[in-house]
């Protein structure tokens, strides 16, 4: 049942009247809101609870003190001449040289500094003989801006 007003129909009364074809064009989010509000009462509840830590006794050990690992040195470039900390050496002959220093050292450290201005292939490079020569650990030399 429709209810009309100088010609317009009012869509703010509805009246269903059985049809259900009629579609309802206003939507409630009171009920929504409700939810959201209660939801957050309840995490703003249970939030300092999480907070809390649990106290454990830790057993107490000696170990060795631990030192600063073996950096070596490794910078490139923008010609393509390598060197390991300083002295000049040859990109073949880096597997060899770093895989000794490896078995020396295990927890050896290879730092790699290559120049802004290098091609990334022979960065690339690079990278590709340090790994294949067992070193798994690698840092990248930087400067701020």
């Amino acid at each position: 049942m429709q209810f009309f007003f100088q010609g317009k129909v009012s869509m703010a009364i509805h009246l269903n009247s059985g049809n259900h074809e009629t579609p309802l064009s206003e939507i409630n989010v009171t009920p929504l809101v409700d939810v959201m509000l209660v939801l957050l009462v309840i995490f703003i509840i249970v939030a300092p609870m999480f907070s809390q830590a649990l106290r454990v006794d830790l057993p107490k050990a000696i170990a060795p003190s631990s030192t600063d690992p073996i950096v070596v040195d490794l910078s490139l470039d923008e010609t393509g001449v390598l060197s390991i900390n300083g002295d000049a050496t040859n990109l073949d002959l880096l597997p060899e040289q770093l895989r000794e220093r490896g078995e020396a050292d295990p927890e050896l450290v290879v730092r790699i500094g290559a120049d802004a201005k290098t091609d990334y292939q022979k960065v690339a490079e690079l990278l590709s003989k340090v790994r294949s020569s067992g070193i798994n650990r690698l840092a990248f030399a930087t400067q701020s801006p």
